[in-house]
């Protein structure tokens, strides 16, 4: 078999990457060893560079397993552009928590490579090499703040649950194996297709291989880990688990359920479907009960994995349209999910940094402590709500957009949900919003200065934010020129 290295380049960029920082921080001593984040971000641009070569070619490598698109390319960029943000916000945090720092960026970039083979994953092993990749770095990484009992508990629930939910997923794969007699998707597709797609045990191979993917969005009755384990593990890491393994899952679900079980998107369409009202409902009703910031982004984060699933219940088999349409709206919301999530991450990093203090009320009179941040949350709190003028808003309507390609009851009921679903969440969200702007700063707490990192992630975050509410095209002209190839 032959292989192109050229189709593999970031990822091999990202690997010569993560081997540097290991070597780097064995010979480097006390604060010098800082200096693997630098490494990181300049391996990282590389590899945004390679992308960006890669643009606008399609390319297959070890047999048809791997496969270099337009909607793979945009996923790596987003996985990237996320990274870059992810060591901004981590460059000042981990060095003064004394972690260690060399062992944290080489997983951070393991756990990226990961990421970035997902997208590209046309087989069910190479999918499944790329999601564990995504996990294992991932359960170590939360459980860095070993002197915290907390974060060690939050590492344990991750890692069990974690596995369990793979288990499913890989007798689930087995049993899809066993029934089509190959691994690869297009192959699995055409095998599931005319009568065998009735077979009950298949149907329930193929529930089983995506309540693997539930676990990794955080989607319910799956969601258990994710509050616990974004307050206990280090701030940067609940972030990346937020945004960018989120974001990893929903690429290997949109992979699996519209390239290999789309002739069966009549059976799984419905159920995912419910569960978006199930995961957004629940997460929107839980994070109204919330008095710590980072619970509350953790079960909004819930709620907006909810979101994104309501695409996924459009789905119909034979139906290139709808299915189109679907992953282009996915994809949208994705995108500005990275943007506006990772900024409100970067913002409490910024206060905890200064403060030790997580909880909402500890954010009164932040307008005064703080104006860029106030500012930063203040628009990223309302995006994630969909306000008027910030991304939040298109990325909600880009769903509506794709109910309406097809009427059917179903998309009305999702419709309405998604819409109380959305005023629910503005409650808490202005909740925070007005103890930043409206209520007295406690004393002896001290005016915040993020630093020229952190400030930065939030300044371009919100211009990002605010820019692609204005002119929202930026982003569906590529979405909407990868979802066909993505539908398949």
């Amino acid at each position: 078999m032959q292989i192109d290295f050229i189709a593999i380049l970031p990822e091999i960029v990202l690997t010569v990457t993560a081997l540097l920082v290991l070597a780097a921080d064995l010979a480097l001593r006390g604060e010098a060893k800082q200096l693997v984040n630098p490494v990181a971000a300049l391996g990282t641009l590389v590899a945004i560079g390679a992308t960006v070569f890669l643009w606008g070619s399609e390319r297959t490598t070890f047999g048809t397993m791997f496969v270099v698109d337009s909607f793979a390319l945009l996923f790596k960029l987003l996985f990237l552009g996320t990274l870059l943000a992810i060591l901004a916000i981590s460059w000042r945090y981990m060095a003064e928590n004394r972690f260690f720092q060399g062992e944290y960026y080489f997983l951070l970039l393991t756990s990226f490579i990961g990421m970035l083979l997902m997208p590209s994953a046309r087989d069910l092993v190479l999918l499944f090499i790329a999601l564990e990749t995504v996990s294992i770095p991932a359960f170590v990484m939360v459980g860095m703040r070993k002197r915290d009992l907390y974060s060690s508990e939050s590492a344990l629930k991750f890692f069990l649950i974690g596995v369990l939910s793979v288990a499913l997923m890989l007798f689930g794969m087995s049993m899809v194996y066993g029934l089509t007699g190959t691994t690869d998707l297009v192959g699995i597709a055409a095998a599931i297709s005319g009568e065998t797609a009735s077979v009950p045990l298949l149907l329930g191979s193929v529930m089983l291989v995506i309540v693997g993917f539930g676990f990794k969005i955080s989607a319910v009755p799956f969601h258990f880990w994710a509050p616990d384990t974004y307050a206990g593990a280090p701030m940067p890491v609940a972030a990346m688990l937020a945004v960018a393994s989120k974001a990893a899952g929903f690429a290997g679900l949109i992979v699996v359920a519209f390239i290999a079980f789309e002739p069966v998107a009549d059976v799984w369409g419905p159920v995912l479907g419910v569960l978006a009202i199930v995961t957004m409902t629940l997460g929107n009703l839980v994070a109204l009960q919330q008095r710590d910031l980072i619970r509350l982004l953790a079960y909004s984060s819930v709620a907006q994995a909810g979101y994104i699933l309501i695409p996924f219940g459009l789905a119909r088999t034979g139906s290139e349209v709808v299915n189109a349409a679907a992953v282009e709206a996915a994809l949208f919301y994705l995108i500005a999910y990275a943007v506006m999530n990772i900024g409100a991450f970067g913002v409490a990093i910024a206060v905890e940094r200064r403060t030790g203090l997580r909880s909402i009320a500890d954010y009164a009179g932040l307008s005064s402590r703080g104006p860029l941040l106030a500012m930063g949350m203040t628009v990223f709190l309302l995006s994630l709500g969909g306000a008027p003028l910030t991304v939040g808003l298109w990325a909600k309507f880009a769903i509506i957009e794709a109910i309406a390609v097809d009427i059917t009851l179903f998309g009305v009921i999702l419709a309405g949900f998604l819409v109380i679903n959305s005023v629910i969440g503005f409650f808490y969200y202005l909740r925070v919003v007005r103890t930043v702007w409206m209520d007295a700063a406690p004393e002896g707490l001290p005016r915040l200065q993020p630093g020229f990192n952190l400030s930065a992630v939030v300044v371009v975050l919100m211009i990002g934010t605010v820019l692609l509410g204005i002119l929202p095209g930026i982003v569906t002209d590529f979405s909407s020129m990868v979802s066909l190839v993505a539908a398949g």
